[in-house]
């Protein structure tokens, strides 16, 4: 209780909580010095956070399933409790025994492009296979894709706000799974709603989980970018997939590469390091990578019946055309755009990662090329302009 209150209290972070507990000897003694310590900061009227405060905390975590874990347990991990600003404990809800494996973190960008999503799909899934826990940020895009395919070998989500709170809503189904076969964690009280400051602060505990920090896609601003720098401060290995220099989602990675970061093509780089063996097919003796999905047959064009003559239809019988919808026409080519990148992609995969029939792609492809957005290449490739 006396921890929970003293890093609950105002003004005391994960860096401050560590050094009044050496100073101090204990948090309860912390507690009784902070009064005194405010003042000669030219504070007044300071109060620590009171009892029934962090009583309301405890019994929310209760409430929502969720278990408290403070640094010094055994689950504890060690590569996080090594940083100056480890938090004093973490709020838990799934299995508490991947704290116990070695981790590599997988982050990128939340608009992340049809060939960003394959990578994160294969680069989580080998990491996985080699034994690794896949940590990541809940986040739309490549954390989501990571998360995802690291599901039946081991993934963490590390979350912005209270590890009952889900953030994107968009990702409720995927933080439920992870709950039931995962882990989800948070250092905030639990109901906390996430703010811009606590992404800095989770991309911390992400990199300070992990062993090595893998960027597949990123801006040259980006959270991404945050969370590697963090890596390169608590001596993480830093690796990223480079991409193409007019796609502004791989300028982070290109810029981390020009900067000594690891070049990343394959499950195998990752491996090699962090100083382990690729693992390799029982069959072939090579690189066990995910099989490549097989193209999408394209339906058979169906008959069409000739129109009937406007004179054969009085007009009456002719129901009203209805108006398009124009934000869902917006979001769809939004969504295009979004998976396409200055890199050919071919159609089909943009048919199956959109999940949409092609009925309803192909016009709107159409449109975009006739506005010069993308452009269509032999072979049924398609790139963004």
């Amino acid at each position: 209780m006396d921890w929970l209150r003293l890093i609950r209290s105002r003004r005391v972070g994960a860096v401050t909580f560590h050094r009044l507990l050496a100073e101090h000897g204990s948090a309860g003694e912390a507690l009784a010095a902070l009064p005194a310590i405010a003042r000669a900061a030219g504070v007044g009227d300071y109060q620590p956070c009171p009892p029934g405060v962090a009583a309301a905390e405890l019994a929310a975590g209760s409430k929502a399933g969720a278990r408290l874990l403070f640094l010094g347990d055994p689950f504890y991990p060690a590569a996080l409790a090594g940083l100056p600003d480890a938090p004093p404990f973490l709020w838990l809800q799934g299995d508490a025994g991947l704290l116990m494996r070695p981790m590599v973190a997988l982050v990128g960008a939340r608009n992340a492009s049809s060939l960003g999503v394959r990578m994160a799909r294969s680069l989580a899934r080998g990491i996985g296979q080699a034994g690794f826990a896949v940590v990541s940020g809940l986040a739309r895009g490549v954390d989501s894709e990571a998360h995802m395919a690291a599901m039946a070998t081991g993934t963490i989500a590390v979350q912005a706000g209270g590890v009952d709170v889900i953030y994107p809503g968009e990702n409720a189904a995927l933080a439920e799974e992870i709950r039931q076969h995962g882990l989800r964690l948070s250092e905030h009280p639990p109901g906390t709603q996430p703010q811009a400051r606590h992404f800095p602060l989770r991309n911390r505990i992400v990199a300070g989980l992990s062993q090595a920090v893998v960027v597949v896609e990123a801006a040259a601003r980006s959270g991404s970018l945050i969370t590697a720098r963090l890596a390169l401060d608590q001596g993480r290995e830093v690796l990223a997939v480079p991409g193409h220099p007019f796609d502004a989602r791989a300028a982070g990675c290109n810029m981390l590469i020009r900067d000594g970061a690891a070049l990343v093509r394959d499950t195998g780089d990752v491996l090699e390091a962090l100083g382990q063996a690729a693992p390799v097919s029982s069959d072939t003796g090579e690189l066990a990578t995910a099989p490549t999905p097989r193209p999408m047959p394209k339906p058979a064009p169906q008959p069409v019946a000739p129109p009937e003559p406007e004179a054969a239809k009085p007009a009456a019988a002719r129901p009203p055309r209805p108006a398009p919808d124009l934000s869902g026409v917006t979001r769809l080519h939004n969504m295009i755009l979004d998976r396409l990148g200055p890199s050919p992609l071919p159609e089909d995969q943009l048919i199956r990662d959109l999940s949409l029939p092609p009925a309803s792609l192909a016009p709107e492809l159409l449109t975009l090329e006739l506005e010069g957005r993308i452009l269509r290449q032999p072979g049924g490739l398609l790139s963004r302009l």
